[in-house]
């Protein structure tokens, strides 16, 4: 991990934290090789040339990138993460909603190209 980035995981509000680590996590152990740099003043997880955004905002965690495919299925599920055309909304209060089978494979497919 970059220090941009390490420095940006540091400051993370309280609040939002465990949201946070808890999608740090789930990329990691999916794709321990992934490199975590700050790109677009968010952390930024890369596997070869896929990307995966995660950002932390007011509301919670925000990804940008992620693999339509698997985000249609998400979506499906729970309509309401959906922000704008390319944002998943992760709010902090209601994340728990979303399982973390749900979450890995959005991230596998984003970072892998299959599911996780």
């Amino acid at each position: 991990m970059d220090a941009e980035a390490q420095t940006y995981i540091e400051g993370i509000p309280p609040e939002h934290r465990p949201l946070f680590d808890r999608v740090h996590r789930l990329i990691l152990r999916a794709f321990p090789e992934a490199t975590v740099e700050l790109s677009y003043g968010m952390p930024t997880y890369r596997v070869g040339a896929r990307r995966l955004h995660v950002g932390v905002w007011r509301h919670g965690v925000s990804l940008y990138g992620w693999d339509a495919d698997a985000g249609a299925d998400l979506l499906s599920r729970h309509p309401g993460l959906l922000s704008g055309k390319a944002t998943l909304r992760l709010r902090s209060g209601e994340a728990a909603d979303v399982t973390d089978d749900e979450l890995s494979a959005l991230v596998g497919a984003s970072l892998g190209g299959g599911a996780g």
